[in-house]
């Protein structure tokens, strides 16, 4: 299937209310308001694909964009392609579930992820704490320097109610996946949930909502999910 091809396809599977919902969400026209599961069909046949990935990615349409997630090849990207990807990822459902999802299968992901949470750019800080929860979600407890994490923890407890709102949010989703998912700090994960306490998140025309790591830490634990990993970082 070539660019023509694909766009009209994922233009033939919008859908008007899933725009909205998009929107909503922080996207910008141009978009289609495509369903995920409705690109799967697409994705099997094209599998992996990088040059028409990044033909995609280039529109600047968030169905594309998304798409082009699906269909890269994270393997052959290089720092400056996830660069320029995050450049491009104008708001956080592109930031943290396209960006900081390909990123997570690369070999890279950490050394890129920790200039991210450095950078003080709201989405590239986002992308960068996103990028360690799909690792810590996947990938085996060995891979991971236990002493890097629990200084990450810290620094969440120090700086999250800081910092910008999208940040915030990602930051509070690592405390909580390092608890679930990182079995030797699940402990101090847990003490950094109940010292950092309530995240409020202010939303623009949205009432603010409030995240609460611990309470969900214990739901997933007494859902016996303690340790779990899951099989693939992209769907």
């Amino acid at each position: 299937m070539d660019f023509e091809t694909v766009m009209q396809e994922l233009e033939s599977l919008g859908k008007e209310r899933l725009k909205k919902m998009y929107m909503g969400n922080g996207a910008q026209e141009p978009l289609f308001g495509v369903a995920t599961g409705a690109m799967k069909p697409m994705a099997k046949i094209i599998k992996k694909n990088q040059p028409l990935a990044e033909q995609l990615y280039a529109t600047g349409n968030y169905d594309a964009m998304y798409f082009a997630g699906v269909i890269a090849d994270p393997m052959i990207m290089t720092e400056e392609d996830f660069e320029r990807w995050i450049d491009g990822a104008y708001f956080y459902m592109l930031s943290d579930y396209v960006v900081a999802v390909t990123l997570a299968e690369t070999a890279i992901a950490q050394a890129v992820a920790d200039k991210w949470i450095a950078s003080g750019d709201e989405l590239k800080m986002s992308a960068g704490w996103s990028c360690y929860c799909w690792l810590l979600g996947n990938r085996k407890d060995n891979e991971f320097n236990a002493s890097k994490l629990a200084g990450m923890l810290e620094l969440a407890e120090k700086t999250i109610h800081d910092s910008p709102e999208r940040t915030k949010s990602s930051m509070n989703n690592f405390i909580y996946t390092v608890a679930i998912s990182y079995v030797p700090l699940h402990d101090k994960a847990v003490e950094t949930a109940k010292a950092v306490g309530p995240v409020e998140i202010k939303r623009e025309k949205k009432k603010n909502s409030i995240l609460l790591a611990s309470e969900n830490i214990q739901k997933e634990i007494d859902r016996g999910k303690l340790g779990f990993k899951r099989k693939y970082v992209r769907c």
